[in-house]
């Protein structure tokens, strides 16, 4: 089993899948450090050597935040956000939809609340 950035990755799964299980790193980003590291993305993770390994996190520790910075640098612009009193501010502190259409989608949020009087469902013993 390899660790990379504090994440056990996955061995039967091709390497360029599997760093996408660390926080931060996506498709496109695994196959940029694979192809600076001079690894094959066919490769499954668990014929990687000591050295590839190695390699793999030099490039992530130099060029990416990933997992609990990332996560720390994210909640901090949230925060940030929030003490400036801008609209995404308030909506990230509301816990309501930020972006997009913000009637419709903050359903989720709510609990798919419908607040007018012919858009719920019936009840089952209702006759239809």
């Amino acid at each position: 089993m390899a660790r990379i950035s504090g994440i056990v990755i996955p061995d039967n799964k091709k390497i360029d899948v599997a760093l996408t299980y660390v926080f931060g790193i996506g498709h496109f980003s695994s196959k940029l450090i694979l192809k600076s590291a001079g690894i094959s993305s066919e490769k499954r993770s668990k014929d990687l050597t000591a050295e590839e390994i190695n390699k793999i996190q030099n490039i992530i520790d130099k060029n990416f935040k990933v997992g609990g910075e990332l996560k720390r640098d994210t909640a901090r612009n949230i925060q940030r956000l929030r003490e400036i009193g801008s609209w995404r501010g308030m909506r990230h502190a509301r816990r309501l939809p930020v972006h997009g259409r913000t009637k419709t989608n903050s359903r989720t949020i709510r609990g798919n609340v419908r607040k007018t009087m012919g858009s719920g469902r019936k009840a089952s013993a209702e006759k239809t």
